[in-house]
């Protein structure tokens, strides 16, 4: 079963909690805070692999988890790293937010990705010890771990990509120039899923062939299996359109070329302008005058023109040799920019809620829709921290710690981020 979607829920692993204790040894009195760090929460991670060419797996299980980090413990003991969930997906996949339909990644490489970031763990109270706090009953909790809705899509990663009306010997001419064995029979739409197959020319030379299937008169607005795989052309550095010369099923050949062209066209003018050759297929059904005139007319629009029979692997030798000059020539398959994540509006939650406590002379601040804005905030990048100080006077934050007795210099702790206040 073919499935280029999918939609799955992740969510990493929660940071451990910072713990409590105090150091106890004999005759040693007074030891002081001696609670570790909590443990950090796993990340799901995605990565490629080349021994996967669909997302089926993805209906079965939908849901994916990354290990909680473990709470710290005595002797500044920290907590175990939770454990990484690791996705593997077919090359070519692309991972979108779902909510917000921001490209997060493109797994054409072999560079892992980190989807979902585990949270940190949180501090032992020995972090918290001043020369006025000797004795700090508290510690920080684990800061919980991100939790994202992913739409996930594959595009194939093919060189070449064969085009054409059903039934015009696409999948005979995959079948015959590389190792790929798709289903072959005399009937529209045999082929249900697009195809690859890698054709080796010469020792060192070889490119991977797609046969797309589907593509007629109105695949660009969903008539039959063409919307659903237009985009596996969209990789493609070269198209080859194959044609039947013979008109074996009443069409003319010269308007089936015009009309997958406008399909193409119309799904992307982009695609519609990369390089294409011509194959003319069935010759063998028709008389050399009618092959004569149909290459005059292709070579006229400015296009190669290479006749065929691919059913015996007639002609498909110097089609083949073409595809390898050219792709020589043309850039390499394309692979998408991740979108850069954009700032959080601070008032996009429902819930605008927030709590200030205080222990110790530490004031902690929590609010789920603020924990949102801290991951995505660079405490490094000027203009992301002035960002975050916003959010925090225009929130009302600012305000609530003056209300509950904050005093310059105490310390402010949101989550992991920590600051001494200055009003």
């Amino acid at each position: 079963m073919f499935v280029d979607k999918a939609t799955i829920q992740v969510k990493a692993g929660d940071g451990g909690n910072g713990a409590v204790t105090f150091h106890r040894e004999k005759y040693v009195a007074a030891g002081g805070p001696d609670g570790g760090d909590g443990g950090k929460g796993g990340d799901v991670v995605f990565l490629a692999d080349d021994g996967l060419n669909t997302l089926v797996d993805f209906r079965y299980r939908r849901k994916f988890s990354a290990g909680n980090g473990e709470p710290g413990g005595q002797k500044r003991c920290f907590g175990k790293n939770g454990r990484d969930e690791i996705i593997k997906v077919p090359r070519g996949t692309l991972i979108f937010d779902n909510e917000t339909g921001r490209l997060m990644a493109d797994m054409s490489g072999d560079e892992p990705f980190v989807a979902a970031k585990g949270g940190r763990g949180g501090w032992g109270n020995s972090h918290f010890a001043t020369p006025t706090r000797q004795v700090p009953r508290f510690a920080k909790p684990g800061v919980p771990g991100q939790a994202l809705e992913l739409r996930l899509e594959l595009k194939l990663l093919a060189d070449v990509g064969l085009v054409g009306f059903p039934n015009v010997g696409k999948s005979s001419l995959l079948s015959v120039v590389s190792a790929a064995k798709p289903e072959i029979a005399n009937y529209h739409f045999t082929t249900l899923s697009p195809v690859l197959g890698v054709v080796r020319v010469a020792k060192g030379v070889s490119f991977v062939m797609a046969d797309i299937p589907g593509v007629i008169e109105g695949a660009s607005e969903g008539v039959g299996l063409g919307h659903e795989f237009l985009r596996h052309i969209d990789r493609c550095r070269l198209l080859v359109h194959v044609v039947d010369v013979s008109g074996s099923e009443g069409r003319d050949p010269l308007e089936d070329l015009a009309v997958i062209n406008r399909e193409l066209e119309a799904f992307s003018p982009e695609l519609a302008s990369r390089p294409m050759l011509i194959a003319g297929n069935k010759c063998d059904l028709t008389d050399q005058e009618t092959v004569d005139a149909f290459a005059a007319a292709v070579q006229e629009m400015g296009y190669e023109f290479f006749p065929m029979m691919a059913a015996i692997a007639h002609g498909t030798d110097e089609l083949v040799k073409r595809c390898a000059e050219l792709l020589q020539k043309l850039p390499p398959i394309l692979r998408y920019e991740p979108e850069p994540p954009a700032l959080p509006d601070a008032y996009a939650a429902r819930d605008h809620s927030f709590t200030v406590s205080s222990r110790d002379g530490v004031y902690f601040v929590e609010g789920e829709w603020l924990l949102r804005i801290l991951q995505s905030v660079n405490m490094d990048d000027y203009e992301s921290l002035q960002y975050f100080q916003r959010v925090l006077q225009s929130s009302g934050i600012i305000d609530a710690l003056v209300d509950a007795g904050v005093s310059e210099g105490d310390t402010v702790c949101i989550y992991d981020f920590e600051f001494d206040f200055v009003p």
